[in-house]
């Protein structure tokens, strides 16, 4: 299997471009569902961009809070919850973290698998629908109906092991 673009971005990558790309396609997929972009969407999106890195809650606050009046947890709370409805954020269990999608051609039920570096922090998104056919085949042979698939795999990512 090749990757379409690597999982993680280079350290020297164009970040605002990275930045601006993931805004206009969260706008785009706004537009398309008839779903509104509010500032508040807009600002919680933007402050998990801020980095490759998931960001608790209450981390997105803090970044929010750099710029604007501090927002109310509900209110980032209810911001996330929309993103990851409408597929443009991930929740990171083993974190209790948001992560701003990378994929950006799926919804909130696609498999997903991510690559966590244990170094750096940086998470990076693979694609992981054919191994997902096969766990949610299993899942389905044992009379289990599987709605979301998501897998966390804890290694070093290339940039760290060079680094080393």
């Amino acid at each position: 299997m090749t990757l379409a673009k690597p999982a993680f971005p280079a350290p020297d990558h164009d970040h605002g471009r990275c930045t601006a790309d993931a805004l206009a396609h969260a706008e785009t997929v706004c537009r398309a569902r008839a779903q509104k972009f509010t500032p508040i969407r807009r600002q919680v999106l933007g402050a998990l961009l801020s980095s490759h890195r998931p960001l608790g809650a209450y981390e997105v606050i803090d970044e929010l809070a750099k710029s604007m009046p501090r927002p109310a947890p509900i209110t980032v709370y209810r911001a996330l919850d929309f993103l990851m409805a409408n597929g443009l954020v991930h929740r990171i269990e083993s974190r209790n973290a948001y992560l701003a999608c990378a994929a950006h051609d799926h919804d909130a039920t696609s498999a997903v698998a991510f690559l966590i570096c244990e170094r750096c922090g940086l998470v990076g998104e693979i694609p992981s629908a054919s191994f997902a056919k096969d766990l949610n085949a299993a899942a389905r042979s044992s009379g289990f109906a599987p709605k979301l698939s998501v897998v966390e795999i804890t290694g070093v990512c290339a940039h760290c092991q060079k680094a080393a």
